[in-house]
């Protein structure tokens, strides 16, 4: 059977209800601290760990995530298989606000120091990313979605702003003259981390509005946002609660041994600290 599932809950996403034998775990990890506690149980007869991204209160901006703690926490507590839950906007008029997107690319127009690897500071890794996206799992999630008569959009280039503020009219349309599909802050760092830490990774996204290049439809608000945020939370819940429970054997997608020819460093030339940091990701490979 499937080994531990991952969900990590975006904007208006921050239980999952149905989960028993619930533990809340606290992980320390050596790249600081994660959002939050981990929620961990049984969703359906899978194993679930469950975190929110921005904290229980939301009280972490998107420039803010330590998304290496975040990931490392899910390593650490075995999670094999990651679903991102987030809210975005919608860069073509056929994504309507309300429909979910399962994007199969992402682009990076962050401007901070985003923390995106674990291989720093004396070890060097070079993962494999042209397909950022498990298949396995978002053709599982896209089945779950049709099962449950949601509308659903399979495939499309997720572009990763800084934020918090939202788009200028300018940069949205540049966005959408580059083909873009959706737009969102968060979940670049996820993929190349998931990645990294050979988990299976996939995201469901969820319109909650036209981004401002949509000029009949108004500017973006915190207003508009939020209200189709609680539109769409319940319909992510349930497709969640379908998706681990349609889940069954491993992936075959090759995601789980992204690092076995990816590590470049001279194993007697990594430093025993660097070994034992990262031994939840590189000590399958006697590193």
């Amino acid at each position: 059977m499937a080994g531990k599932i991952g969900i990590i809950g975006g904007s208006g996403i921050y239980n999952i209800e149905g989960l028993t034998r619930t533990e809340s775990k606290k992980i320390k990890t050596p790249f600081g601290q994660p959002s939050g506690a981990y929620r961990t149980g049984r969703l359906d007869g899978a194993e679930v760990v469950f975190l929110p991204r921005h904290g229980l209160n939301h009280a972490i901006s998107p420039s803010e995530i330590n998304y290496r703690a975040n990931i490392f926490g899910m390593k650490v507590l075995g999670v094999e298989r990651l679903i991102s839950v987030s809210a975005c906007g919608s860069l073509k008029k056929e994504l309507a606000p309300l429909d979910f997107v399962l994007p199969d690319q992402f682009v990076d127009r962050t401007n901070s120091a985003r923390l995106m690897s674990f291989f720093t500071g004396g070890i060097v890794a070079h993962v494999g990313f042209a397909d950022p996206v498990c298949k396995d799992m978002a053709k599982s999630i896209y089945n779950s979605a049709k099962k449950l008569g949601l509308k659903v959009h399979s495939g499309g280039t997720y572009i990763n702003m800084e934020g918090p503020a939202f788009s200028t009219r300018a940069e949205s349309n540049l966005y959408r003259s580059w083909g873009m599909d959706i737009i969102g802050m968060t979940n670049i760092a996820e993929a190349r981390l998931a990645r990294e830490a050979e988990m299976c990774y996939a995201t469901i996204a969820a319109i909650t509005d036209y981004d401002c290049w949509y000029e009949s439809g108004g500017s973006v608000t915190v207003e508009m946002v939020m209200s189709n945020l609680k539109k769409n939370a319940d319909n992510a819940k349930k497709l969640v609660k379908e998706v681990v429970s349609s889940l069954g054997e491993p992936c075959s997608c090759g995601c789980q041994d992204a690092l076995k020819y990816a590590i470049v460093t001279a194993k007697d030339a990594i430093a025993p600290s660097i070994k034992k940091k990262l031994k939840p990701i590189i000590g399958k490979y006697g590193i």
